[in-house]
């Protein structure tokens, strides 16, 4: 029995993405969500660093106002370890300084500074 696959235009065509951690919800189409995911599986060997990496592109996109074609063809250009400095630099800019991603030297604080902390 033969069958035809077609979409239906009655139904809605995107994909809704669930970050748990930060409690965020992104609504993206899903032609331009298989675009972003399959360039990431033909980078990385795991299928959970694709997505990962998916959700970081689109994160970047929504909160810099950056469309998400233009992050992808500057990640195009580049290898493996400059994809993840790039990702890294973009959400850094995101996140808290105490919490930084890619960086190695942890800072110290001044002497004094460090007397009066309580843990």
């Amino acid at each position: 029995m033969a069958t035809v696959n077609y979409t239906n235009p009655k139904t809605d065509l995107t994909v809704r993405l669930f970050d748990e951690f930060y409690k965020r919800e992104l609504l993206i189409d899903s032609n331009v969500y298989d675009t972003v995911l399959s360039f990431f599986k033909n980078i990385f060997a795991d299928g959970d660093a694709a997505e990962n990496f998916t959700l970081s592109v689109f994160t970047i996109s929504e909160d810099s106002g950056t469309p998400v074609e233009t992050l992808l063809s500057e990640l195009s250009k580049q290898n493996n370890i400059q994809i993840t400095a790039t990702l890294a630099y973009y959400l850094n800019n995101q996140r808290s300084n105490a919490t930084l991603l890619g960086i190695t030297n942890t800072p110290t604080p001044n002497q004094y500074t460090a007397r009066n902390i309580l843990i």
